[in-house]
């Protein structure tokens, strides 16, 4: 009790240094708080960016359909619709895919023709948001009239065509038969460089006739609530199907886009040691200040030793007072964040050149706002704090008294 008073007497004295001390460590977790939030939120927003684009946060196929698709590897929509009960999930929706050929007039293109279902597909990816020309599916048609489809807009170069031009898809049926059609094309989607330039969307009522698969799809996509739960949701998905379909397979997004899971994990770890830079630059600016402190202070710690103060005592002295001292700074750091932290996460800046995902633009880089965001500087920051007292604690324990008293 006698050193944390006599701690916080030292702190009163010494009302510049204290100040300096306390901003330093103040300063250092404003800023590891702005790197960490910048850091979180670009690693959130690119992965929510890409995976609603079309991957989605789960997708549920046949067994090894991932690896290697294939026509035949289908199912029933409502094999699965039971085990998706968890109230995580906020939507989903089924698709069909079947590789073709489109043509109109003397042009020809590949296409990736995949079958929607028109009133869930925008619950779960950024379809409807890519559309550039014309609009999205109807989600009815009479029987009599051509079955519409939106195209990418690769294939709609190729071909030459727009919107209300017809387009004629050729591909295999389910049956083995050859499937052929013609189409009115009611939109185009994403541009000539994103990810969906060769795709041909058709309702997937179409798609099933077209392809003469009644009733059967290749995957469903799943959206949860919280992106961070889709292997938890995943997992719990397909403990349920392996009672009634033991060749269902449920993936969360890491699995299906393994490649760029992999690419977003390396790049946080570079942010790491940039945030590690930083941690270090707090490091030294906080010794800097305690170590002056107790140079200036060798007299001082002189005549403590020498009316009989331990230097464990010393030494503990030194600690408290930083650790006061960080604690004090940590409170000035967390007023100022919250605000900047909020205004990071919730307005952001726009950045000079927008990022093009998948034919979505991301123009603005925004922050996280978690308690994340708040805890883990503040324990960093202060564990550093008292880390870096230790060296001055050191050497003022070891004072000895002669020479201190004796130094000006």
């Amino acid at each position: 009790m006698l050193t944390l008073r006599l701690a916080f007497r030292n702190i009163l004295r010494q009302r510049r240094r204290s100040i300096l001390t306390g901003l330093s460590v103040g300063i250092g977790y404003l800023v590891c708080c702005v790197a960490i939030s910048m850091s979180e939120g670009s690693y959130s927003n690119a992965i929510r960016f890409f995976t609603e684009d079309t991957t989605g946060h789960l997708q549920v196929h046949k067994k090894d359909y991932l690896r290697r698709p294939n026509v035949h590897k289908h199912f029933a929509l409502e094999d699965i619709t039971e085990s998706l009960t968890d109230v995580r999930i906020a939507a989903y929706s089924a698709r069909l895919f079947a590789p073709g050929l489109a043509y109109a007039g003397d042009n020809h293109a590949p296409a990736n023709i995949i079958g929607v279902e028109v009133e869930t597909e925008p619950l779960v990816t950024r379809i409807e948001e890519k559309l550039t020309a014309g609009k999205f599916l109807p989600a009815s048609y009479e029987i009599n009239e051509t079955m519409p489809a939106l195209v990418g807009a690769g294939v709609a170069e190729l071909l030459e065509v727009g919107v209300g031009d017809e387009l004629i898809l050729i591909s295999q049926g389910g049956d083995g038969s050859v499937a052929n059609d013609i189409f009115t094309i009611v939109g185009k989607i994403g541009t000539r460089t994103s990810g969906d330039r060769h795709n041909v969307y058709l309702p997937l009522l179409a798609a099933q006739n077209f392809l003469t698969l009644d009733g059967r799809i290749h995957e469903v996509v799943v959206r949860v609530n919280d992106i961070h739960d889709a292997i938890q949701v995943a997992t719990n998905v397909q403990q349920q199907l392996d009672i009634t379909a033991t060749d269902i397979v449920v993936s969360p997004w890491q699995t299906v886009q393994a490649s760029f899971f992999r690419s977003m994990e390396s790049d946080k770890r570079a942010n790491e040691i940039s945030l590690g830079i930083i941690l270090f630059i707090v490091f030294i600016g906080v010794l800097n200040t305690v170590l002056m402190s107790v140079l200036e202070r060798t007299r001082e710690f002189g005549v403590l030793k020498a009316i009989g103060s331990r230097p464990w005592t010393i030494a503990r002295l030194i600690t408290i007072e930083t650790s006061i001292l960080a604690a004090l700074g940590l409170v000035i750091g967390v007023i100022l964040s919250i605000p900047l932290i909020w205004w990071f996460a919730t307005t952001g800046f726009d950045m000079p050149e927008p990022i093009d995902i998948g034919g979505v633009k991301m123009q603005s880089m925004r922050g996280e706002f978690s308690l994340d965001v708040f805890i883990f500087p503040a324990c960093i920051v202060y564990v550093y704090a008292l880390l870096v007292s230790i060296f001055p604690a050191v050497k003022a324990a070891r004072i000895n008294p002669v020479d201190a008293m004796r130094s000006t």
